[in-house]
């Protein structure tokens, strides 16, 4: 009797062990959704209180409201933080039987989709204003298009909304239909944009501004969309004098706070300052359309200052993902990815 007791109450630890272990996990999962569904919200509702003039949340929490729009619609913006952030709990907790390296491939793969999208639309977006504004600077462009879109053209507020919109819409269909990680190429393209301006000044004596400012366009996109792919991959520069003799679990707990109090808040302070107001870093640019002060440059400055929009959202998505690996770690979970050959440290 004593070993069939003794049986009994070890299996009772275990069955006690794997609660807590589950409980856990549907908490991580909870809050990795949650953030997501939030960041989603917060997304939405900048657009709808800055380009669309609604009041925002803010007078329900004794803040001010924005423009001119019944204030009632207050109630309906946050009604769009509850809604999805039900839509993902209700998510998780059906999902909760299922392994955390599920949810954080798939969460992987949206986030893809993101900077495919963001590839394209850099990609269409760089080349269309470069044809453009090469045309104005050569004076072709009244002869092709006539004098009054010409004169449009000229204008931000015109080519942003009506040419730099639709294709950025398009780029996000495209990208829906493609799974090659775009970006990946831009590295090729801004060597030979950059190819293309010493060529012209050293060989033809030819060089304008609206070749410069594709370079940087380009190099920007490159720079701060690839990040978070970077991170997926582990590849960005990590000083591991005691990391590296972690053990798996271990490890798993390292990159699980970090990416919570180091990565996501990192992220939220972006989003933050930068959409917080019209004023904003990020918004201000994008609502004023704003250029550089080169007449025939590229028109795409404030298309600059939404990238860090996007390196910050895409790197939010990243950071659940890669928390939910880390738990996945930690709790001893199948099919951890072999990254140690790509990470640079």
């Amino acid at each position: 009797m004593s070993s069939i007791d003794g049986v009994s109450e070890q299996a009772s630890a275990m069955s006690g062990t794997a609660t807590g272990s589950d409980t856990g996990a549907l908490a991580v999962r909870l809050f990795g959704w949650i953030m997501l569904a939030a960041t989603a919200a917060f997304v939405l509702n900048n657009y709808l209180t800055y380009w669309l003039d609604l009041p925002g949340v803010a007078p329900l929490f004794g803040g001010t409201a924005n423009g001119s729009a019944d204030p009632a619609m207050s109630v309906v913006q946050l009604g769009i933080y509850a809604l999805l952030v039900a839509l993902a709990g209700g998510h998780a907790l059906r999902q909760r039987g299922r392994p955390l390296r599920t949810d954080s491939r798939r969460i992987a793969a949206i986030n893809g989709f993101v900077i495919r999208a963001a590839f394209f639309a850099v990609l269409s977006v760089g080349l269309t204003d470069a044809v453009i504004s090469f045309l104005r600077v050569e004076g072709l462009l009244d002869s092709l298009v006539g004098s009054p879109l010409a004169t449009e053209l000229g204008r931000s507020r015109f080519r942003g909304p009506y040419v730099h919109m639709p294709l950025i819409g398009l780029s996000i269909i495209l990208a829906a239909f493609t799974r090659t990680l775009g970006f990946i190429w831009l590295a090729l393209l801004v060597v030979a944009a950059e190819l293309l301006i010493v060529l012209g000044r050293f060989i033809f004596s030819y060089e304008q501004a609206f070749m410069a400012d594709l370079v940087r366009f380009w190099y920007a996109a490159l720079f701060l969309f690839a990040s978070a792919y970077t991170l997926w991959e582990e590849g960005h520069v990590r000083v591991d004098v005691f990391y590296a003799a972690f053990s798996t679990r271990t490890k798993g707990y390292v990159n699980s706070v970090g990416a919570v109090f180091l990565g996501m808040s990192l992220c939220w302070t972006i989003l933050i300052i930068g959409m917080g107001s019209k004023q904003a870093i990020i918004n201000a640019p994008m609502l004023a359309y704003e250029t550089t002060q080169a007449g025939f440059g590229l028109y795409v400055k404030y298309l600059m200052a939404g990238f860090l929009g996007v390196f910050a959202v895409s790197m939010l998505i990243q950071f659940v993902a890669y928390l939910f690996d880390a738990v996945a770690d930690i709790r001893g979970e199948p099919g951890a990815r072999n990254t140690s050959s790509g990470a640079a440290h």
